[in-house]
């Protein structure tokens, strides 16, 4: 397989459904934030946060894969036959126990933080930015996608702030309050 295609030299790219959409697009650019939010989270692997959260983040990736493909297939035609390609409220569930099992360890959040500490801590900072940006292209779409992926993400951004909190704590960076 190439890695180029010549197809989206026009300024258009190809959906999951076989329809071509520009790549300005608000699907594609909303798919395009989770790819950068995706890449950003290599980053915060790369830069060694320890093998629990490494853990956590590659199944988060695994997990961006799925939602980037859902955005991308607005007819529902992929994912009745890729089951790997579904985000659903199990995904949710996971991101949940997950936050309350880490922020349960840290102490009190009492006023705002600023963004910062360990290179993996800042990343995770960023990404949560990227999250919350990709959240709000999701938002906007027209058809609405569906909920899961809102809620996905949403509790995304939290669990990124609440895993940049947990490396910065286990540095023994204090963080800097607002």
């Amino acid at each position: 397989m190439k890695i180029y295609t010549r197809t989206g030299d026009t300024g258009e790219t190809s959906l999951f459904d076989g329809t071509r959409a520009r790549k300005d697009d608000p699907r594609v650019d909303a798919y395009g934030e989770v790819d950068e939010l995706n890449a950003w989270l290599g980053l915060v692997r790369a830069s060694s946060p320890g093998a629990p959260v490494d853990a956590e983040v590659a199944a988060i990736q695994r997990d961006l894969f799925a939602l980037g493909a859902q955005l991308a297939d607005p007819a529902d035609k992929l994912a009745a036959r890729v089951t790997k390609a579904i985000v659903s409220d199990a995904e949710v569930a996971r991101l949940e126990q997950t936050i309350d099992r880490l922020d349960a360890a840290l102490p009190p959040l009492r006023r705002f933080v600023l963004a910062g500490g360990t290179p993996a801590g800042a990343a995770l900072h960023v990404a949560r930015t990227v999250c919350r940006r990709a959240e709000r292209r999701i938002v906007a779409l027209d058809p609405p996608v569906d909920p899961v992926l809102v809620r996905y993400i949403n509790r995304l951004s939290d669990l990124l702030f609440v895993l940049a909190r947990s490396v910065n704590h286990r540095s023994g960076i204090t963080e800097t309050e607002w």
